[in-house]
């Protein structure tokens, strides 16, 4: 396409683009084009035919006109760790929305304003400084809009809600190019479709979150035999049914790192993992957290007393960008004992230190939200399960996805036809509808409304 975009005028068009904004124009032959045009999931090479470094929302404003004036595909990034890689295209414009990531907190009122650029890192930062955080993911460079617009599952769902649940309006530039407010008492139907729709309805410039005390947490991994993996995962699904509503750890397999509170004589063995969180009072917390060191011997306890930002971003490392990987992800209600041996069978060959299976318990304050009051339609299920394949190596790609496929296809007859649309990779388009279940018909009515033309479909595409 970028070709064909050139021949007709587009490129030198670019070019006066960028005497229009504030922001900086990188198109192929400037320099940092290549770090312009990537994404987190080092999967996707591809090749747009301009990258917007956006500064303020009159830039952003004039980029989506330029791309409905042109036709262009628009992609929209902002942390960049969309597992499709929609932050890019080939021979489109991107907007990059990784300049804007001022954080403003109104400690009083106990909320804050982000920028969409900033990162679940900048967030933190900014709100821990007085006492204060709202539900984010579990890595802190994962970009605060996508993490958003999609749900927004966290350490702190159980106890806060999604991050949707602590939204209270956004800023948002429609595919005519207009800035909107999107609230409970403005446009109320696009704010709605926000909190669960995706990308799909605009490119926001700005969240207002509602804030929660979250402090100092007690929190840490918890690893333990492979062979005690049913067990401790029983023991964890029975828990989680009514615990406090400040617990928010998840369970996984993990290959152990060579880090320095497990053993060495480990490292590199496979481990069932519980990731423990209490946001609750301190002095609780060995109270709450017994069963989980009664349940089986325990090969390694990373735990302890930490900032709520650590925590966040405790596991950055393990997955940095440029990183290949491939995502699946389902809504789990229950638990059978069926279900637990299909994980222990595929969760124990997990291939390397960066693929893993986590189960995020999405009950407790997730409930107390109707499954129509926002997009995001599946407040009934216990867990947002996801199963992700990392790796370095190209020559890894098919042997790594046939993995994380076969896992999938064995957890399926024990999970939801649909998934939180953060999990899902680019070949899962025929569950957009099972994602959204009751809730589709309606998003495809606000998406007629607010981009009728689906300029914003490099996204789980909701079309109109």
């Amino acid at each position: 396409m970028a070709d064909i975009a050139m021949e007709h005028g587009v490129g030198e068009a670019v070019r006066g683009l960028g005497e229009q904004v504030r922001g900086r124009v990188v198109m192929a032959e400037d320099e940092g084009y290549d770090a312009a045009r990537a994404v987190h999931n080092g999967m996707f090479d591809r090749r747009p035919l301009a990258v917007l470094r956006a500064e303020q929302v009159g830039d952003v404003m004039a980029a989506v006109r330029f791309a409905g004036e042109y036709g262009l595909d628009l992609s929209v990034r902002g942390g960049g760790h969309s597992g499709p890689g929609f932050g890019t295209n080939d021979g489109g414009l991107v907007i990059d929305m990784g300049e804007m990531r001022t954080v403003r907190v109104d400690p009083r009122a106990k909320t804050a304003r982000a920028d969409a650029g900033a990162t679940w890192g900048d967030f933190n930062y900014s709100t821990h400084a007085f006492g204060l955080a709202t539900t984010g993911g579990i890595i802190s460079t994962t970009g605060i809009a996508g993490l958003t617009l999609g749900g927004g599952i966290g350490y702190l769902t159980r106890g806060a809600g999604l991050s949707i649940d602590n939204l209270i309006s956004a800023d948002v530039v429609t595919a005519d190019g207009e800035l909107r407010t999107a609230s409970e008492r403005e446009n109320e139907d696009l704010f709605w479709a926000l909190r669960g729709g995706g990308g799909n309805f605009g490119v926001v410039t700005s969240f207002e979150y509602r804030l929660h005390e979250v402090d100092q947490v007690y929190a840490g991994p918890l690893l333990y035999n492979l062979e005690d993996a049913a067990t401790v995962l029983r023991m964890f699904d029975e828990f989680i049914r009514d615990a406090p509503e400040e617990f928010g750890g998840f369970p996984g397999f993990q290959i152990a790192p060579p880090l320095p509170f497990i053993p060495e004589d480990r490292h590199g063995d496979t481990l069932f993992l519980v990731v423990v969180h209490w946001a609750g009072s301190i002095d609780q917390a060995e109270r709450v957290l017994q069963p989980f060191r009664d349940v089986a011997p325990i090969v390694a306890d990373g735990t302890a007393q930490l900032p709520y930002p650590a925590l966040n971003g405790a596991f950055d490392a393990l997955y940095p960008k440029g990183l290949r990987a491939y995502w699946k992800g389902s809504f789990v209600k229950e638990l059978p004992d069926a279900a637990i041996a299909a994980h222990v069978e595929h969760g124990s060959q997990v291939p390397e230190v960066t693929c893993t299976m986590h189960l995020y318990p999405i009950n407790g304050a997730c409930h107390r939200v109707a499954e129509n009051d926002t997009a995001f339609a599946y407040r009934d299920a216990t867990y947002g399960m996801v199963m992700l394949a990392g790796w370095t190596d190209p020559a890894d790609d098919a042997d790594r996805i046939a993995w994380l496929r076969s896992y999938n296809e064995a957890l399926a007859p024990y999970s939801e036809p649909g998934g939180y649309i953060n999990f899902m990779q680019d070949d899962d388009y025929e569950r957009i509808q099972d994602n959204y279940r009751q809730n589709y018909d309606r998003l495809v009515d606000v998406k007629r409304t607010y981009d009728p033309g689906n300029l914003f479909h490099f996204n789980q595409n909701i079309a109109p």
